[in-house]
C-alpha cells in the first residue's frame, strides 16, 4: 500500500477579522481591520482590506490615508483565544494529536486515524474544514503532506480556504517551481537579494555548487537546501507527548512593548499552568520563559528552584529577572511562551515545607476549586486584574 500524507497544517484565514465578522456578521464583505486607531497597527487584515494594499503590522494611521474607508474594529479581549480554543477542540475530534502551534495556526497527525487511501483523508480533513466554517464562522486553509514543512508551505498557496494535498514523494514536482520566498525563514529582504544573484524559484539553487550557496546564504544554507529538498522529521507534539513539561504561549493581537504589562500575562499563564499540576498532584522547578520579536526571532531562558514545587507563588520572583534576561531588544513583542519542567510526581515530603507553605497549598487548592465551579472564577492575585 502507497504511503499516505498524514500531516495536516491549519492556518487560519485573516483569523482576528474573521472572529470579529463571526461576533458581528454584518462586517463579512467589508473593508475592515483589526487594530488601534490612534498610534497603533494592523493586527489582521480583511482580504477585502488586502487588496488596497492594507497589511500586517503596518500602522494604522497610514492605512487609513492609502484606504481612507477602512472600517477599523477595536480588539475584543478574550475572543480570540475562546475561538482558537473551540477550533482546536474540533481538530482533536478527528485525531488527538494537535500541536496548537499559536493563536491561528496548527499541526494535526492522522496516523492514528486507520486512513487505507488518499481519499479518505481529503473527506476527513475537508469536512473538519467545513465543520469549523459551519460552527464558528471561521474560514481555514489546509495543507495535508508528508511532513510539517510541506503541509505549511501547501496551506498557505491558495488562501484564503485554501485545499491543498500533496502526495508522497512529489514534494520536490511541488516546491521546485515555487518562488524561493516560500520556504521558511526566507523574508522578503533575503528574496530580494537571491533574486539578484539569479535565484527565483526553489529549483534554482540546485543549480548551484556548495561555495556559491554558502556565499550566498551563509552558515545556513545547508539548512536551506534541506528545507528546498522538502525534508523534515520533526513530530507533531501535543501537551499528552510532552509529560515532563507544561507550556503555554499566547500570540498578541497587537504587538506589546509594554514591560508590566507583559509579566502579568505570564503570571496569568504560570497560575493557569501551575493549577493543572496540583490538579495531577506534581510538582516542578524549572521555568522557561520564551519571547519572539515581529520578525519571528525568538529568545528563551530558563531558571530551577532548589526545590520542586506546586505553587506558583514560588516561581513568581524568577519572572522579572528572567523576563530581563530574554528581552533585551529595544522592540514590542509579537508572543511569549512559559514552560515549567523538571515534573516529578510531588510526594508529600513535609519536612521541607514550612507551615505557612503548607496553608498556601491549602489555599491554592480551596481557590482551584473554587475556579473550577465559578463561571467568572476567583480574582485571587494583582495581576489578574486589568490595569
Amino acid at each position: 500500500m502507497a504511503e499516505l500524507p498524514l500531516i495536516v497544517h491549519l492556518d487560519a484565514d485573516a483569523f482576528f477579522v474573521a472572529c470579529e465578522q463571526a461576533k458581528d456578521p454584518t462586517l463579512l464583505g467589508k473593508v475592515c481591520a483589526v487594530g488601534g486607531r490612534e498610534r497603533g497597527i494592523i493586527a489582521s487584515a480583511s482580504y477585502e482590506a488586502r487588496a488596497k494594499g492594507v497589511y500586517t503590522p503596518m500602522p494604522t494611521s497610514k492605512a487609513l490615508k492609502l484606504c481612507p474607508d477602512l472600517i477599523i474594529i477595536p480588539v475584543t479581549p478574550g475572543l480570540y483565544s475562546e475561538i482558537s480554543n473551540k477550533m482546536f477542540d474540533l481538530c482533536e475530534t478527528l485525531t488527538p494529536y494537535v500541536e496548537r502551534n499559536s493563536i491561528d495556526e496548527g499541526y494535526l497527525d492522522l496516523s492514528i486515524c486507520g486512513f487505507k487511501t488518499i481519499q479518505e483523508v481529503e473527506t476527513a480533513v475537508k469536512k473538519l474544514q467545513v465543520r469549523i466554517m459551519t460552527e464558528l464562522c471561521i474560514p481555514i486553509s489546509m495543507g495535508i503532506a508528508s511532513n510539517k514543512l510541506i503541509s505549511q508551505i501547501a496551506s498557505k498557496l491558495r488562501k484564503p480556504k485554501g485545499f491543498v494535498v500533496i502526495a508522497c514523494g512529489t514534494e520536490a514536482e511541488f516546491l521546485y517551481p515555487l518562488s524561493v520566498g516560500k520556504l521558511p525563514g526566507i523574508g522578503t529582504k533575503t528574496e530580494l537579494y537571491l533574486k539578484e544573484q539569479g535565484v527565483t524559484i526553489i529549483k534554482d539553487l540546485f543549480h548551484r555548487s556548495d561555495s556559491e550557496l554558502e556565499s550566498i546564504l551563509g552558515s545556513h544554507w545547508r539548512d536551506v537546501m534541506s528545507m528546498a529538498r522538502g525534508e523534515d522529521t520533526r513530530r507533531v507534539e501535543t501537551q499528552e507527548v510532552q509529560a515532563k513539561s507544561y507550556s503555554e504561549q499566547e500570540t498578541f493581537s497587537v504587538d506589546l512593548k509594554e514591560f508590566e504589562a507583559v509579566e502579568r500575562i505570564i503570571k496569568r499563564m504560570l497560575d493557569s499552568l501551575m493549577n493543572k499540576l496540583r490538579l495531577e498532584g506534581r510538582r516542578a522547578r524549572t521555568l522557561t520563559l520564551k519571547i519572539r520579536y515581529p520578525d519571528f526571532s525568538d529568545t528563551s531562558h530558563g531558571q530551577s528552584l532548589a526545590l520542586a514545587t506546586d505553587l506558583e507563588s514560588e516561581f513568581y520572583p524568577l519572572v522579572k529577572p528572567l523576563l530581563k534576561e530574554v528581552w533585551k531588544k529595544k522592540q514590542a513583542l509579537r508572543l511569549v511562551s512559559v514552560r515549567i519542567s523538571g515534573v516529578d510526581e510531588g510526594e508529600s515530603q513535609l519536612e521541607m515545607f514550612s507551615q505557612v507553605e503548607d496553608k498556601r497549598r491549602k489555599l491554592a487548592g480551596v481557590l482551584d476549586r473554587l475556579n473550577a465551579i465559578s463561571k467568572d472564577g476567583v480574582v485571587k492575585k494583582g495581576h489578574q486584574l486589568e490595569p
